[in-house]
């Protein structure tokens, strides 16, 4: 299920119920489809992995109608110009997360890229991002065209801002995922009671990489902890001291990273709340993700915890300075507000 954009309705912020293109005939309950790897195995732990993926479904879902006001009706390209009148909206918000990631989505999607009539120029931007995209020639004409589109631009990451301030007359800043505008404080209002009595590991895997489950394996089993495993790699579940948790809601995530006594990721969220729980941390490089981790590590000051066959860890997980670490946010977190402020009050 994807939610973007946010539109601004009578100075309320309302969630599109928008489903790309590219989505259209996807089965998010059966995701065999639309899977990176094709591989035999990895198709058999997504198999296996089947029911929790299905409750993990339902357990966002969940979240999405109990936290959220969303628009009345479900928006597509057949029907996304309606949306003005149908449900009195006056300017939208694109983002977050890797929504300009033409690769990802075969393509500029009009909704993403604000190019509906209905949005051209009734729009901003706030941390899209470009991941790790690969531009044809003719692309880059297609991109120019789309970003006329928005009155203010905000990049989650550093990387196209010289690109994208160059074509365009409007503000263009570097801003930080808005999972970062709010403190570790403020999610434990929403974050479970502790999960597991056991000290635990929490292995966050977007993909699997051989290195990093035994660099979690050995630094598990030095220190006599549990591993709490997030990942399709269904089969170790038959691993002593080991429980497998891809079925985990966003109130339980917050839980098993809150409580855990290391994190080792290759997930970009999942590094963010490491740190936003003052974690000690591993980051793990991931295919496709390497640019958006790699900045977002830098932000942190956290570069030397980036990882490749876990080899590289010179015993500084827990050489943390997080006092450091949270000002840099405060003041990325200080300036991105103060851009998105700008974005809500100038552009609409």
């Amino acid at each position: 299920m994807r939610f973007a954009p946010t539109a601004m309705c009578r100075r309320t912020p309302v969630l599109v119920d928008y489903c790309p293109e590219i989505l259209a005939d996807k089965d998010p309950l059966n995701p065999f489809a639309n899977m990176w790897d094709k591989d035999e195995e990895s198709r058999k732990m997504c198999e296996l992995t089947l029911p929790a993926i299905q409750e993990n479904y339902y357990k966002f879902d969940k979240f999405y109608h109990k936290r959220f006001e969303r628009t009345c009706k479900k928006y597509t390209a057949q029907n996304f110009n309606d949306i003005s009148t149908d449900e009195n909206i006056t300017g939208f918000v694109c983002g977050s997360d890797t929504i300009f990631c033409i690769d990802e989505f075969g393509g500029f999607d009009d909704g993403y890229f604000a190019n509906y009539d209905c949005m051209k120029k009734n729009s901003v931007v706030y941390a899209a991002s470009f991941a790790d995209s690969h531009f044809e020639q003719d692309d880059y004409q297609k991109l120019n065209e789309r970003l006329k589109n928005f009155n203010a631009i905000g990049l989650r990451e550093n990387q196209m801002i010289p690109y994208v301030a160059s074509h365009v007359d409007v503000p263009v800043q570097r801003v930080i995922d808005p999972t970062l505008l709010l403190t570790s404080n403020e999610y434990d209002k929403i974050a479970d009671e502790r999960l597991e009595n056991e000290k635990y590991l929490l292995l966050y895997s977007r993909r699997y990489n051989p290195h990093m489950e035994a660099y979690a394996e050995k630094l598990a089993a030095e220190n006599g902890w549990k591993i709490v495993e997030i990942s399709l790699r269904a089969k170790n579940a038959e691993k002593t001291n080991r429980r497998m948790f891809y079925e985990a809601g966003v109130e339980e995530f917050l839980s098993l990273t809150k409580y855990a006594e290391c994190v080792v990721t290759n997930s970009f969220h999942g590094a963010i709340f490491a740190v936003q729980y003052s974690k000690p941390l591993g980051v793990f490089s991931r295919e496709q993700c390497d640019t958006k981790i790699k900045e977002l590590l830098a932000l942190f000051g956290l570069t030397d915890h980036l990882l490749v066959s876990g080899a590289e860890d010179k015993g500084n997980l827990n050489d943390i300075n997080y006092e450091v670490v949270h000002s840099r946010i405060a003041e990325a977190r200080k300036k991105s507000l103060e851009f998105l402020h700008m974005e809500l009050t100038s552009c609409f």
